[in-house]
C-alpha cells in the first residue's frame, strides 16, 4: 500500500526532472531553480524544506490546489487502490454495498461508526470543503523557515501574475505564546537567498509583517489590503465562546467586568480584520495541537438518556475559526505543519509530505542517538543514585564540549512536579560537587519562578555566556524551546501525561549543531521507557530500538570567513554596448516636416425611439435620416511643449528637437496633438540606426562578499559564517589549515575561509603541492585560495556565465585562484 505523500513524491520527482514545466505560470521554474547554486548544492533551504516546497507548488499549480478527497480521486483512480490508501478495509466497503460515496457519507456523519472502526483521522480529512494539507516534518527540519518561504514565493508569484490564483495575504497560527516567540525567526529569514533578485525588490518593498501583541485590540492591518504576513497565537484571534461555570445550568449568572467576554471581543475584532483580507492562506504551526489528542472530542454518557454520545471539542475551537475565514474571504489554501503524520497510530490521511525523525538523524539535521538512550531499571525510591549516575556521566562525556560560539554543552532534567524537583536538587548539586564543579551552574525553572529566573532561562538558548549547565524543569523547556547547546536530557521520575510531554522532553537535545560529531544522550528511568516508546510509535511511527540504530549519513559544518578584506581581482572583460552608426554620429541635424495626417472623426450621433409592434412587442426604431459626426477640438501644443514631449520620449536634447520643429512650423506655429505620432515616426527613422560595439574594460571582482554570509557578534567581534552539508563518506575532503603539513603557512597563504570543502582528493593534493612550492618562493605570490566550494553569487563575484547547449545561461566557478603580488 502506498500513502498519499509517497505517490506525490514520485510525481514531483518527474516534475523536477522535466524542469518544472508550466505553460501559464513559467516563473515557478525560475523560483524553484534559484534554490540551488550552480554546483547543485542548496543555496539556503535544507533538503527537507526544499522537497516540501516542491510538493506544495506541485499541488498548487500542476494539480490546481485540490481538496484532499479530490486529490485521492486523482492519484488513486482505482477504487481498491484508493480504499487501501485511505485505510478503509474491503470488509467495510462490502458492508456499504460497494458504494464508496455512501461509505464516505457515513464516515463523515456517523460518530459511533467512526469510533468503532478507528476512522477519526479519515473523517477529519473528508469533512473539509477547502484544500488543507499537512506537511509533517520532524523537529529541527525548519518548519518556521518553510512557512515563511511558502508565503514569500506565493507573494512573488502573485506580483508576477496579478490575475493568477495566488496568495496575497498569509496568516500563521501558533498554539501558544512560547511557540509564537520561536516564530519570530520569520523576521530574520534572508529572503535574498530564496528569491531571485528581480523578484526580491517588489516583495521586500511591499511585505507587511505583523506579530500580534497582548493588549492590542485591533490588528495594525489595512482592511482589504494585500501583502500582509500576520503571525499570531490562536487565542488572540479564534472565535471565542464564554465559558459557563459548573453548577446549576438554570442559575442566573451576573457578569461584572467579565474578562472572558472582553478577550472574546478583542479576538473577534482581530478576526474580522483578517477576514477582510483577500487571497488568504492560513498556516497552522505545530498542527498536532489541532490534529493530535484532541482531534475530534470525547465520548461520554448523556446525563438524561444514559446513551453514549460524542462531544466535539479541541480541534473545533481552531477549526471553527478556519471555517469562518473560509466563508468570509477567498481562502486559497490551508497548510498545517507538524512533526508527526500519525494520530494515535492512525496515519493522518491529508499528509502530503513526511520527513521522519530517523531521516532527520540520517541527514545530519538531528544529532545521532546511536547506542545513547540509557534506560535505568530502578524504582522511584532509588532516584538519588540515578541522578548521581546521570550527572557523573554527563560531566565525563560533555563537560568539556562547547559550540563554535563558545556555548558549553548543557543537560536538561525533567520532573513531574516541583516537589520532586525540590527533593532531588540537593542530589544534583552533591553530584556536581563530587566532580569538583560549581553548583551555581544549576537553575530550576517552573511556573512559579520569578520573572528574573524566566529571563535567565530564555537567555540560555541563545546566550553563549550564560553560566547555567544543568537545567531542572517542570512543565517547561519542551515544545518551542530551541537550545542548540543542549546535548543531553534526563527523565528521572515517571512523567505521566496525556500529551507528548515525555517525547518532547526526551528529544529536546537532538537539534544538530554545525560541526558537531558527538551524539546526543537521553537518560530514561524505567517508568518513563514505556511512555516514551508509546509516544514514539504514535507520533513518529518509530521505536527506541530504531532510533538507537539510526546513523547520520550527512554532516553539517559551519565555515568561518577568516579574510574579509581580500583584494579584488582585476580582470579584462568585454562589454557589449550599442552605439549609433559612425556615419550618423557626426550628423546632428534633425529634419522634420509637417505630417499629412488629419484628425479622424471621433464618433457619430443618431436618434432612436420606442415602437410597439402589432404583436405588442416593444423595440427601438431609427427616426432620423442620417448620422451627425461629432467633432472635437484637438489639443494644441506650443513649439516648446511639443519639443519637450518628443525629446523626453526619444532621449534627445530639447534644443535639437525645438530647432527642427521651428523649421517645420514657423515661429508662431501650433502643433495639434495628432501630429505627434507622425513626428515621432520621422525622428525614429533618422535616429534609430545602431550597431553592436564591444568594449574591453578592467573589472574588479570580489573573491568574497562578507555581506552574503551570516553575521554573528562573538565577544563584540563580527564573525561571518555559512552552513554547508556533505555526505559522511566525504568528510575526509573537509580540511582545515591545522590538517596540512605546515599549518601556519597554509593559514597565511590560503584558507580565506575555514574549512575548505573540497570535491575530490586531487583538489586536496593540488593545494598541498602548490603550498609546498610557494614555501620556497613566497615573495612572488599573495595567496592561493580554493574557490570551488563557494559558488553562491551572494558570497562571491568570481564566476563566468556561458550559454549551454540547452539554450540556458549557466555559471562556471574556477576551483582555485592564485594571486601574484605583481
Amino acid at each position: 500500500m502506498k500513502y498519499l505523500y509517497q505517490v506525490l513524491e514520485q510525481r514531483v520527482v518527474e516534475w523536477r526532472a522535466d524542469e518544472y514545466p508550466h505553460n501559464d505560470y513559467p516563473a515557478i521554474r525560475e523560483l524553484l531553480e534559484y534554490a540551488h547554486e550552480d554546483n547543485g548544492s542548496l543555496r539556503f533551504l535544507r533538503s527537507a524544506q526544499f522537497k516540501a516546497l516542491e510538493v506544495y507548488w506541485y499541488l498548487r499549480l500542476v494539480l490546481n490546489t485540490p481538496t484532499i478527497p479530490a486529490l485521492y480521486k486523482h492519484l488513486f483512480p482505482g477504487t481498491a487502490e484508493r480504499l487501501r490508501s485511505m485505510g478503509i478495509s474491503s470488509q467495510l466497503f462490502e458492508e456499504a454495498d460497494y458504494n464508496l460515496d455512501a461509505l464516505i457519507e457515513r464516515i463523515c456523519n456517523d460518530s459511533s461508526f467512526v469510533r468503532l472502526h478507528r476512522l477519526e483521522s479519515l473523517r477529519e480529512t473528508f469533512t473539509l470543503n477547502y484544500p488543507s494539507y499537512i506537511l509533517a516534518l520532524a523537529m529541527g527540519a525548519g518548519k518556521t523557515i518553510l512557512m515563511g518561504t511558502i508565503a514569500a514565493t506565493e507573494f512573488v508569484m502573485a506580483q508576477e501574475y496579478p490575475n493568477g490564483p495566488f496568495v496575497k495575504n498569509a496568516l500563521i497560527f501558533a498554539p501558544g505564546k512560547t511557540i509564537i516567540e520561536s516564530l519570530r525567526e520569520i523576521a530574520d529569514i534572508p529572503f535574498e537567498r530564496i528569491l531571485p533578485a528581480r523578484m526580491l525588490g517588489p516583495f521586500a518593498a511591499t511585505l507587511k509583517l505583523t506579530f500580534t501583541r497582548d493588549g492590542e485590540k485591533e490588528l495594525p492591518v489595512v482592511m482589504g489590503s494585500d501583502w500582509n504576513l500576520i503571525v499570531t497565537n490562536t487565542e488572540k484571534i479564534r472565535i471565542q465562546r464564554p465559558n459557563k461555570k459548573a453548577g446549576n445550568p438554570n442559575q442566573f449568572l451576573l457578569k461584572l467586568n467579565d474578562k472572558t467576554d472582553h478577550d472574546a471581543d478583542i479576538a473577534n475584532l482581530r478576526l474580522q480584520a483578517i477576514a477582510s483580507l483577500p487571497n488568504l492562506a492560513i498556516f497552522s504551526d505545530e498542527a498536532h495541537h489541532t490534529y493530535g489528542q484532541k482531534l475530534l472530542g470525547k465520548w461520554r454518557n448523556n446525563p438524561e438518556t444514559g446513551e453514549l454520545e460524542f462531544i466535539e471539542q479541541g480541534i473545533k475551537k481552531v477549526r471553527r475559526t478556519v471555517d469562518y475565514l473560509a466563508q468570509e474571504t477567498s481562502l486559497m489554501v490551508v497548510v498545517n505543519t507538524t512533526g508527526t503524520p500519525y494520530f494515535e497510530r492512525q496515519p493522518l490521511r491529508d499528509v502530503v509530505v513526511w520527513y521522519s525523525l530517523g531521516q532527520g538523524i540520517h541527514d545530519g539535521v538531528l544529532k545521532e542517538l546511536t547506542n545513547n538512550i540509557q534506560v535505568f531499571d530502578l524504582d522511584e525510591s532509588n532516584t538519588e543514585p540515578l541522578v548521581n549516575r546521570i550527572i557523573s556521566d554527563f560531566v565525563q562525556t560533555y563537560w568539556q564540549v562547547a559550540l563554535p560560539d563558545g556555548a558549553p554543552a548543557r543537560l536538561a532534567l525533567y520532573f513531574p512536579n516541583t516537589e520532586s524537583l525540590d527533593a532531588l536538587r540537593p542530589a544534583v548539586e552533591s553530584a556536581l560537587a563530587a566532580n569538583g564543579l560549581d553548583t551555581s551552574s544549576v537553575i530550576s525553572v517552573h511556573s512559579k519562578v520569578s520573572e528574573e529566573v524566566r529571563r535567565e532561562f530564555h537567555c540560555i538558548a541563545h546566550d553563549s555566556t550564560s553560566p547555567y549547565r544543568v537545567i531542572l524543569l517542570v512543565n517547561m523547556g519542551t515544545e518551542g524551546w530551541n537550545c542548540p547547546s543542549l546535548f543531553a536530557c534526563g527523565l528521572v521520575r515517571q512523567l505521566k501525561s496525556s500529551n507528548n510531554f515525555v517525547l518532547q522532553a526526551a528529544t529536546r537535545c537532538l537539534r544538530q549543531v554545525p560541526g558537531n560529531l558527538l551524539p546526543a544522550r537521553v537518560y530514561v528511568s524505567k517508568g518513563n521507557k514505556s511512555v516514551l516508546q508509546k509516544q514514539l510509535e504514535e507520533t513518529y511511527g518509530t521505536s527506541i530500538e530504531e532510533l538507537n540504530q539510526e546513523i547520520t549519513e550527512r554532516v553539517e559544518e559551519e565555515i568561518v570567513l577568516r579574510k574579509t578584506d581580500l583584494p579584488p581581482l582585476l580582470i579584462k572583460k568585454k562589454i557589449l554596448r550599442y552605439r549609433r552608426k559612425p556615419e550618423l554620429q557626426t550628423s546632428n541635424a534633425l529634419n522634420l516636416k509637417v505630417p499629412d495626417e488629419v484628425r479622424e472623426p471621433q464618433g457619430t450621433v443618431s436618434t432612436w425611439t420606442l415602437v410597439e409592434s402589432p404583436r405588442g412587442k416593444v423595440k427601438l426604431a431609427r427616426v432620423d435620416g442620417g448620422e451627425d459626426r461629432l467633432e472635437f477640438h484637438s489639443t494644441e501644443y506650443s513649439l516648446y511643449g511639443a519639443a519637450a514631449e518628443l525629446a523626453s520620449n526619444y532621449h534627445l536634447p530639447m534644443t535639437k528637437v525645438h530647432k527642427a520643429l521651428l523649421s517645420a512650423y514657423g515661429s508662431h506655429g501650433k502643433i495639434p496633438d495628432f501630429h505627434l505620432r507622425g513626428l515621432g515616426i520621422q525622428i525614429e527613422e533618422q535616429t534609430s540606426h545602431y550597431e553592436e560595439h564591444w568594449e574591453e574594460m578592467d573589472v574588479a571582482i570580489a573573491l568574497v562578499k562578507p555581506n552574503g554570509f551570516d553575521r554573528h557578534n562573538i565577544k563584540g567581534v563580527p564573525v561571518y559564517t555559512a552552513r554547508i552539508t556533505f555526505a559522511r563518506d566525504r568528510a575526509h575532503l573537509y580540511k582545515k589549515a591545522d590538517e596540512l603539513p605546515n599549518a601556519e603557512f597554509a593559514r597565511d597563504k590560503s584558507f580565506h575561509y575555514e574549512g575548505y570543502n573540497f570535491d575530490s582528493t586531487p583538489e586536496v593534493n593540488y593545494l598541498e603541492r602548490v603550498l609546498a612550492l610557494l614555501k620556497q618562493h613566497p615573495e612572488h605570490v599573495e595567496g592561493v585560495w580554493f574557490t570551488g566550494g563557494i559558488t553562491d553569487p551572494g558570497k562571491t563575484e568570481l564566476f563566468a556565465e556561458y550559454l549551454g547547449e540547452d539554450g540556458r545561461w549557466h555559471r562556471y566557478t574556477p576551483d582555485f585562484v592564485i594571486a601574484r603580488k605583481d
